[in-house]
């Protein structure tokens, strides 16, 4: 069995800890995904956890967690910081931009295809994903959940 010092000195401090920070946020996000959803629909509904779009975005809290994380190890000043937000700010940009603009054009293209099939949407392949993007409050709530996610998580991991 393996303890939590021997757990602790293999993670931290390095890039074992970006990543297990930015998978975890975004996990953790989902969660939260999940409960929301259960809480305002009061049913329970596991495909949350596979699904795209919704409060708060899984995307920008794992690669905000991941910038941050890189910030805390790297320094707020270094190039590998610089690149990880940049990335962070595209993935970001194209949830809120065009994956949301893409669900806006499934939804038309659904009540389309419902008019002209009048109601028999399986016989030309089924409904398209309508939910694929974040609205632009999804992105900044997700994005300040990663960041407070990181200090967090390399608190506990280092130790307070």
């Amino acid at each position: 069995m393996i303890s939590w010092e021997i757990f602790r000195n293999t993670i931290a401090n390095n890039g074992y800890e970006v990543i297990a920070c930015a998978l975890a946020s975004a996990f953790f996000a989902q969660v939260i995904k999940f409960i929301l959803f259960t809480v305002q629909t009061r049913r329970i509904n596991f495909k949350i956890f596979s699904t795209t779009g919704g409060m708060p975005s899984s995307h920008s809290a794992g690669v905000m967690g991941l910038s941050t994380m890189v910030g805390i190890l790297q320094g707020y000043d270094s190039y590998l910081f610089a690149i990880s937000l940049g990335f962070s700010l595209i993935i970001m940009y194209d949830a809120a931009g065009l994956r949301r603009a893409a669900g806006k054009t499934a939804a038309c293209l659904n009540r389309m295809m419902e008019d002209f099939y009048h109601h028999d949407l399986q016989s030309v392949g089924g409904k398209l994903k309508e939910l694929l993007g974040h609205t632009p409050l999804e992105v900044f709530v997700g994005a300040t959940f990663g960041i407070l996610f990181a200090y967090i998580f390399h608190y506990i991991i280092i130790g307070f």
